[in-house]
């Protein structure tokens, strides 16, 4: 007891001394929703507002469950008080954070009683909520969107997120005199500054230099994007090259990161003649580039440089998330004109069906898009910072949140680690493309619907594509859940190879093979459902990359000298790789 004495004798000398410091960080705080949010924190109260008003509106027909929740959680709160008036600080606590929340690790959370209260009463709290939402039984959608921000709220107004209410928080402020809250100010003014939260030592990677280093060329450009042919590390090569297509939503260096962890220095090493298609990221000037521009003068383009540059009328592409989707309009398109160029198609966490988007459903409805819609076209696209802050809401605690506390409150800086750098550095989408895309794919489901969209002049329907294809799903990705992506797979007319990675969307794809971590299901019974596919399937340790590899080279054709130099005659270096394009930021 004389020790807690002690430390809440400090931590009052602390707020003594540094009220205005620790007042002002507390505000600051509270702006971080707002200036981070995917549209404002106004647009997230409202949402919450909204679905809370739903819910209020629905339970009123039948608030029995409603009553026994606030009943439930009046007694806990009770028996709280009680064990804190008798200084029963040793008990068990009544409720304890959920497995793999980190907020609450720091030892005075549990051993001193007004912080093990705080952090109980938060729980409760935050019990009660999540209780009412769950009970809300509203439509499907509604149902998703009206958790989904409770969960924010309920993160948002966590006690670790503000300086007052955190203990680790106040005894670095204690051991530091003050200057870890004051380290915290210019951090935050720093971000502000740039409009996003910092995740790692954004100064510890340079593009070109130790990070998206392949030695390799720019061999062929165009508005839309650059294309790269890497140096071959082999004598030989397979005569069928290998041409990687990105998401055109973030850069392509996720897959050529640093040496031990690139994707596509693992691909150059196993002997494949490597290109790669490095888009545009465009700005008002490109507002009218469309989904059919990046089909016809993106992806298929890059195919028919890529024929001309090797001197082979067959080739390989493999293609990540919405690089995929669009490679899988341009094998339609091929389809359609009996194109059999492509040998073999690999898509990595790739979305076709979208009839279940994860946890991306509780931003789309018609009309929340069509508020996003006005603002897109108003402004000539869609901005990264917007769409990689939707994406670092879906796990706001480990993406968010626990930045504002270490970088804000306790005024440290971010370890460098070069993926979180990656998804730092966002892209644009153009209105006219985005627009299309989230319509038709996400709204409307037409890609898997039999000639429903027109690509290229080209009615669609994937039955068509008879192109023997490698699926690669997470099963923990949360943009694109491996089972939609399992039934995406199933409306291709060819052979499917589906293989389900362990972790999620990017650390499960980026698995070295070196580092042979993690495992992978492969062999499951197809045609009967994900589920029966995933308790049929065998599991493998370590990574995928080997599995991969194997296959694509069964598909490579036979081996030949490797080529000395890059382009040809009619493709000359433009500059050496990774380009200018990647180079773009949206600062």
């Amino acid at each position: 007891m004389e020790e807690e004495g002690s430390f809440m004798e400090n931590n009052s000398n602390i707020l003594a001394n540094q009220q205005e410091l620790i007042n002002y960080v507390n505000q600051e705080t509270q702006k971080i929703l707002e200036n981070f949010s995917q549209a404002g924190g106004e647009h997230i109260y409202g949402q919450f507002t909204q679905s809370w008003m739903e819910m209020v509106n629905r339970s009123m027909e039948d608030p029995t469950a409603w009553v026994k929740v606030i009943t439930d959680y009046q007694q806990a709160q009770l028996n709280l008080w009680q064990r804190m008036l008798s200084g029963q600080s040793d008990a068990e606590p009544l409720v304890a954070p959920s497995p793999g929340d980190r907020r609450f690790n720091g030892e005075e959370w549990s051993s001193n009683p007004v912080f093990s209260y705080i952090k109980q009463s938060y729980l409760l709290g935050s019990k009660l909520l999540q209780d009412m939402a769950h009970h809300a039984n509203l439509s499907e959608g509604e149902q998703k969107k009206l958790e989904f921000y409770t969960q924010q709220y309920i993160d948002a107004m966590s006690p670790t997120n503000f300086a007052a209410t955190n203990p680790e928080v106040l005894q670095d402020a204690l051991e530091t005199k003050g200057q870890s809250l004051i380290d915290g100010l210019q951090n935050l003014l720093g971000d502000i500054e740039k409009g996003r939260i910092s995740m790692t030592d954004e100064s510890a990677f340079v593009i070109g230099e130790n990070i998206a280093t392949t030695e390799g060329a720019v061999v062929y450009e165009c508005e839309l994007f650059q294309l790269l042919q890497y140096k071959p590390t082999t004598e030989q090569v397979f005569e069928k090259p290998t041409l990687i297509i990105p998401p055109c939503i973030n850069k392509y260096y996720i897959l050529d990161l640093q040496e031990h962890n690139s994707f596509v220095k693992y691909c150059v090493d196993q002997g494949q003649n490597t290109f790669l298609i490095s888009w545009l990221n465009p700005t008002t000037e490109q507002s009218e580039i469309s989904w059919d521009d990046y089909v016809g003068d993106g992806v298929l383009k890059a195919i028919e440089v890529v024929k001309e540059i090797s001197a082979s009328n067959k080739l390989n592409t493999v293609a990540w998330c919405i690089g995929g989707t669009l490679t899988a309009s341009a094998l339609a398109v091929m389809a359609h004109r009996k194109d059999t160029s492509v040998t073999s198609a690999t898509f990595l966490t790739t979305l076709t069906d979208f009839q279940d988007p994860g946890d991306l459903c509780v931003f789309i409805d018609e009309q929340q898009v069509k508020q996003l819609e006005n603002k897109v076209n108003n402004q000539g696209y869609l901005s990264g910072r917007e769409l990689a802050t939707s994406f670092n809401m879906l796990r706001s605690n480990d993406l968010i949140w626990s930045y504002v506390v270490n970088n804000y409150l306790k005024g440290k800086q971010p370890a460098p680690f070069d993926i979180l750098y990656w998804n730092g550095d966002s892209t644009n989408l153009p209105a006219n493309m985005y627009t299309y895309y989230i319509n038709k794919m996400y709204l409307e489901n037409k890609l898997v619907a039999k000639d429903e969209l027109t690509i290229c002049g080209a009615p669609i329907d994937l039955k068509r594509i008879k192109t023997p294809c490698y699926f690669l799903s997470t099963i923990e990705d949360h943009i694109a859940p491996w089972k939609g992506t399992y039934i995406g797979a199933e409306h291709f007319g060819g052979t499917v190879e589906f293989v389900l990675g362990a972790s999620g969307h990017v650390a499960g794809v980026i698995n070295p093979a070196a580092k042979n971590r993690r495992n992978f299901w492969v062999k499951g019974e197809a045609g009967q459902g994900p589920d029966h596919w995933l308790e049929t399937a065998e599991r493998v340790e370590g990574s995928w990359w080997p599995n991969w590899i194997e296959w694509h080279k069964r598909r490579g054709g036979k081996k030949v000298a490797a080529p000395t130099g890059y382009g040809n005659s009619d493709y000359s270096v433009v500059e050496p790789a990774p380009g200018r394009y990647v180079k773009v930021k949206i600062d």
